[in-house]
């Protein structure tokens, strides 16, 4: 496997659960680290336990605040990262009816939008250096629709087709591009969630993925050799 070391990468929502430990797994392997997120305090906390990482607080559904935050980067990184790992996300249960608009709005801007505006601002300089790789971590949720899954399932489902863009339009340029779509997984993001209906809905409190799990089919995927593209990994529990 080709060494991290010396590389550079961003992981959005790296305060805590998923994007923590992927930020914490490429810095241990020399990866010099941008950890993005919205709790300053968090983040700030979870920066100092990563030997050479940046702390950019960063709202990933508002623009400015990303145009801002990824000015900010390239500065810091003197360019755009190596590796880039879309992971910040929100995520809430309710029936259609019981959808508020802005919780809509938000969910889309959050976990369709955000990861959109990362790309977007790094993709041109991978391009011309013909090199960089796009990491995209979506859901269960990006191929099946469960109730009360609305909102969510709806960015997920986007997100998944921006990467099928991507891949179909990176080929060729050297530009490696991955979705990981983990099933349920147990983290933070659950403490405020009700599910009502866990036999239709298996977002529920059953038998969870470990954080750890999705960080090693990150670092799976980051590690190919350059002439291998792992266009997408499907995890689930045995």
């Amino acid at each position: 496997m080709p060494s991290l070391g010396g590389k550079t990468a961003v992981v959005t929502g790296a305060s805590r659960g998923i994007g923590a430990g992927i930020a914490e797994a490429l810095g241990s392997q020399g990866v010099r680290v941008a950890l993005v997120a919205r709790n300053e305090a968090k983040l700030k906390e979870r920066a100092a336990r990563i030997k050479g990482s940046i702390s950019v607080t960063c709202d990933v559904s508002d623009p400015k605040s990303v145009e801002q935050a990824t000015r900010r980067i390239a500065g810091e990184l003197n360019g755009a990262p190596d590796i880039l790992v879309n992971n910040a996300g929100i995520f809430s249960v309710a029936v259609i009816e019981e959808t508020t608009a802005e919780t809509f709005i938000e969910t889309i801007n959050t976990n369709l939008v955000g990861p959109f505006l990362f790309v977007h601002a790094f993709l041109g300089e991978m391009k011309k250096r013909k090199g960089g790789h796009i990491v995209t971590i979506g859901s269960i949720s990006d191929r099946t629709i469960f109730t009360g899954n609305a909102a969510y399932s709806a960015a997920k489902f986007g997100l998944r087709a921006v990467h099928e863009v991507l891949r179909a339009e990176l080929r060729g340029t050297g530009v490696r591009t991955s979705l990981i779509s983990p099933a349920a997984t147990d983290t933070e993001m659950w403490d405020s969630v009700t599910v009502t209906d866990p036999v239709a809905n298996p977002h529920s409190k059953r038998p969870m993925l470990d954080p750890d799990d999705v960080v090693r089919a990150v670092m799976f995927a980051i590690s190919q050799p350059e002439r291998v593209n792992v266009d997408e990994l499907r995890l689930s529990r045995s």
